[in-house]
């Protein structure tokens, strides 16, 4: 059965991995959202990773050549819950991709459940 996994990658290498984790023939995911950038008295709102130096692959342990993923360009590891990967919880990548606008691009809510201290 597949599933959704997290790869840590290597940092701002988000791209690189995603290109050679797909020529492996994996799926993956990317959430991102628009983050203010200010230079030179301009600001500018980026797409960038909601979670920077992480993203998700999807494959089923049992029929995927899944170690190769610790070899591949841009990847630093996959998380593990000992010798096998740890499966992300079924429904979070799916939650995620539907706060998505017709861009890709996640919408971030700014209500936060806590308090600033």
């Amino acid at each position: 059965m597949e599933r959704w996994y997290v790869v840590h990658t290597q940092p701002r290498a988000e791209p690189l991995a995603i290109i050679n984790l797909r020529n492996q023939g994996l799926e993956t995911y990317l959430p991102r959202h628009l983050k203010r950038r200010r230079h030179a008295r301009r600001t500018e709102w980026l797409p960038t990773p909601l979670f920077p130096a992480y993203l998700f692959v999807r494959f089923d342990v049992e029929q995927t050549r899944w170690r190769a993923i610790f070899s591949t360009f841009g990847v630093r590891y996959l998380i593990c819950n000992g010798e096998l990967p740890a499966p992300v919880p079924i429904g979070i990548v799916e939650d995620i991709r539907s706060c998505e606008n017709d861009a890709g691009i996640v919408i971030v809510s700014k209500e936060t459940p806590f308090d600033k201290g």
